[in-house]
């Protein structure tokens, strides 16, 4: 999936009237945490694998969603209730990338 149509599906997802230039901040923050749990000890791979593509949009999307309320553990206001899994990204999102380690040779 190239830039471009991570672009376009994370515009349907959130529906938004960001930028381009907001969306694809996003995107570049979701695929560094997910290079960062893919390949923690080579920060030389900058390409996010093909396989995490829509992951790295759900994440982007998530993360949309959840501006103006980083962090948050609890809220409830007139009946609804929202808590966080953690002021990151959940554990549960990243828990499809398999951290790829070398050998010392």
């Amino acid at each position: 999936m190239t830039q471009d149509e991570k672009l376009s599906v994370l515009k349907v997802m959130v529906g938004t009237s960001d930028t381009d230039e907001v969306l694809s901040t996003y995107l570049n923050i979701a695929g560094n945490k997910i290079l960062a749990k893919a390949y923690p000890y080579n920060p030389e791979i900058t390409e996010v694998p093909i396989q995490h593509s829509y992951l790295q949009v759900e994440i982007a999307a998530y993360l949309l969603n959840k501006r103006g309320a980083e962090g948050q553990t609890s809220h409830s206001e007139n009946g609804i209730t929202r808590q966080y899994e953690n002021a990151d990204i959940p554990t549960s999102m990243l828990k499809a990338v398999t951290p790829c380690c070398g050998v010392i040779t």
